[in-house]
């Protein structure tokens, strides 16, 4: 996917990197970012959804037309199953002539159950460049607690979701729409990186990015809890890249993503993803096209 952020007119040239910490056993200290990254804005979604006095379609409006103001290329812009107001504001955006620039993509937020997913997908009819965005527990907090299920029922809600998202996406899109789509580990900081690493495969296996479908890996914090050594540790294999993905990302960053599609893809069988799991089992320091976390 072109990256098209516009050139900042921050000092940015003013600042100096910091200093690197050379380690002979691990590589992943050495990774340093030197091009901007791909900016993408959550403002209008984290969050929102469980305010007790959430933003009318107007604010939501005057923030979505701020963003587009100061650059942003991504925005995600609601979380349209959780209720009428985010469902109304996505519709009014994409039905109204140029309010999203043609190189604005917009990104909406679904959790991982069918009547949502429907109701998500339904609400990007007619949208230019649109991502949907889907995500389900894996921490072992919600696996105990809150689903009562073994890695594999997980696992398996990961998978289902996706392939929902995939089976609405051809029914209710037509090919005006460049679709992408995005995947959450839920959370990320505090799921066991193996387990974390097993979903994400199961996803990219049902999805099968390669070249022209793209995919996006989201590593949330959803939860502030400190990452533990093991993670930092594990970063230090983040040197591997995949001939399939654009780009590849540290735990630390918030995203890694593969080639975008042109248009509405018709999911041809593309061949087994071993490059893509590569690029997330094997992460490069972000280069320009992730979307970097400011707790990195």
């Amino acid at each position: 996917m072109v990256n098209r952020q516009q050139p900042s007119p921050m000092p940015t040239g003013k600042y100096r990197g910091y200093e690197q910490v050379d380690i002979a056993d691990r590589t992943w200290p050495n990774q340093r970012i030197t091009q901007a990254p791909r900016w993408l804005s959550t403002d209008l979604r984290d969050g929102n959804q469980a305010l007790i006095d959430p933003m009318s379609p107007a604010r939501k409006r005057a923030m979505f037309d701020l963003l587009v103001k100061m650059g942003y290329k991504e925005i995600e812009v609601g979380f349209p199953a959780s209720g009428q107001t985010d469902y109304d504001f996505v519709r009014s955006i994409i039905e109204e002539p140029g309010a999203i620039p043609d190189d604005v993509t917009i990104s909406v937020l679904t959790q991982a159950r069918e009547d949502l997913i429907e109701r998500t997908v339904e609400s990007l009819k007619g949208a230019k460049r649109a991502t949907v965005h889907l995500y389900n527990a894996t921490a072992p907090v919600f696996r105990r607690v809150v689903f009562r299920g073994s890695r594999d029922d997980i696992k398996q809600i990961a998978v289902d979701g996706t392939r929902l998202v995939m089976e609405y996406a051809e029914k209710l899109l037509g090919p005006e729409t460049e679709f992408g789509y995005q995947y959450s580990p839920e959370i990320f900081t505090d799921t066991e990186l193996d387990f974390a690493l097993e979903v994400c495969e199961a996803v990219m296996d049902t999805y099968q990015p390669g070249p022209g479908r793209e995919i996006i890996l989201n590593l949330p914090a959803t939860v502030d809890v400190p990452p533990p050594p093991r993670t930092r540790t594990a970063s230090s294999g983040c040197t591997a890249t995949s001939p399939a993905a654009s780009t590849s990302a540290c735990p630390s960053t918030r995203t890694t993503t593969a080639a975008r599609p042109s248009r509405r893809p018709n999911w041809p069988s593309w061949p087994a993803p071993t490059a893509s799991r590569a690029a997330c089992s094997g992460r490069a320091s972000a280069p320009a096209t992730s979307t970097w976390s400011p707790w990195a």
